[in-house]
């Protein structure tokens, strides 16, 4: 590895050439804005990438001159370019990302990370976003990093050594922290319906935000629960520091949580660094299904836009407009289903902030379906939870109406009796 300046390191790219970005807390920032300032020499520079934080300045003018994203998720920084010429998205289970690069379905000429300094062996640590980072980084030309002492040091896979990295930009900053959010009323009360459906012994798969934090904080009484998961936020410390967490009966690196990025407070980032319980895997090890069954009772919490009566999920987009992804939705649904005593679970509040049904007849013109209904189990609102597996068609209607917002339950019976001739 060469230690240059950030203007020196990214002048390894060249017009033409595709560039991976590491995500979530560890996106490198300060190499993207250094290289979308030279727009004005290049030309044609395909950006991929999942979920990044930060300006994303190759999404808007006039960077657009020389840039083009190929989002694998959509996050709120590149929405709006994601629907513009200049943009697109994969649509890409979270599990399979790294096959594009490994089968060179889309070959990577340039990888830019963020990592640790070196350790007296030469080793750097990916930090909390090992994800589709380890396969871009094995697989890219070249390597540039920033070498950032405030990257906590993490157990497991995502490692690289400094003879794999063409450039290193020193840098001391404070990395990206995501704050906890507090639920609302609505939030908790799913959060404690959720909860009941855990029990003592299950494996936890989780995302962020107050929906999760509403379950964990309802998991206070419960026993011996292990974490295999995609990601996590700080909703995991008070069940970790009062022993609730202790991954005993897991089958799958048992006594360990398992996850491939975090992201949260400075306070989860002092907890995650050097912690040898926490192991980081790359996203097609945690969000494999045929690893995911091997754990007992495997309880998958996901969120929903909406679901329509047949119990479709859309997970990603609003109508036609790309929200976010594909992600590793389908992936723990499938597999917490396949696990032994699973419960694969999609919870979300009966109705938007607008006061629109999320329970819906028909999904909008042009929305995807994340989730088929062949998949989905359990569904949680804040007026309960309703199982749909083995249902029919139409028993899966009033299901799901029984859950929905009061105000709306009357028109979906009309449109459910429309539907069914009934």
């Amino acid at each position: 590895m060469q230690i240059v300046s950030a203007q020196e390191a990214v002048s390894i790219v060249k017009s033409n050439d595709r560039v991976f970005f590491q995500g979530a807390a560890m996106t490198p920032n300060l190499l993207i804005d250094t290289l979308c300032e030279r727009y004005r020499e290049l030309k044609n520079v395909e950006i991929v990438h999942i979920h990044t934080h930060g300006d994303a300045k190759y999404t808007y003018a006039p960077y657009t001159d020389a840039f083009h994203l190929a989002s694998c998720f959509v996050g709120d920084n590149v929405r709006k370019g994601v629907d513009t010429i200049h943009g697109d998205y994969i649509p890409v289970f979270l599990s399979e990302i790294h096959w594009l690069f490994r089968r060179n379905i889309m070959p990577l000429d340039v990888a830019f990370i963020q990592v640790s300094p070196p350790d007296k062996h030469g080793y750097c640590s990916l930090g909390l976003s090992v994800d589709v980072t380890l396969p871009a980084i094995q697989t890219a030309k070249h390597v540039v990093a920033l070498v950032n002492p405030n990257v906590p040091r993490t157990h497991g896979d995502g490692i690289i050594h400094i003879k794999s990295i063409d450039y290193g930009v020193e840098i001391d900053t404070p990395i990206y922290q995501a704050p906890v959010g507090e639920p609302s009323k609505v939030e908790a009360i799913i959060g404690k319906n959720v909860a009941e459906l855990v029990e003592d012994g299950a494996t936890l798969q989780m995302g962020i935000g107050n929906i999760p934090n509403a379950v964990l904080h309802n998991l206070m009484n419960h026993k011996r629960l292990g974490i295999h998961t995609e990601m996590f936020s700080d909703g995991i410390l008070p069940l970790v520091e009062k022993g609730i967490i202790t991954g005993e009966e897991k089958e799958i690196k048992t006594g360990k949580i398992v996850t491939c990025f975090a992201m949260g407070t400075k306070k989860l980032y002092d907890f995650i660094d050097d912690n040898p319980n926490i192991h980081f895997k790359e996203a097609a090890y945690t969000n494999d299904t045929a690893i995911i069954r091997r754990n007992p009772k495997v309880t998958a919490i996901n969120s929903a836009i909406e679901i329509d009566l047949t119990g479709q999920v859309c997970a990603d987009s609003i109508g036609m407009y790309q929200y976010s992804g594909v992600g590793g939705q389908m992936d723990f649904i499938r597999g917490a289903s396949l696990s032994e005593g699973g419960k694969p679970i999609i919870a979300m509040p009966s109705v938007t902030n607008k006061g629109i049904s999320k329970i819906t007849p028909f999904l909008k013109e042009g929305a995807s379906v994340t989730t088929t209904r062949a998949h989905v189990h359990y569904v949680a609102t804040e007026y309960g939870v309703v199982n749909l597996f083995g249902k029919g068609i139409e028993q899966r209607a009033k299901e799901l109406i029984s859950i929905a917002h009061p105000d709306h339950r009357e028109a979906l019976e009309r449109e459910a009796r429309k539907r069914f001739n009934k």
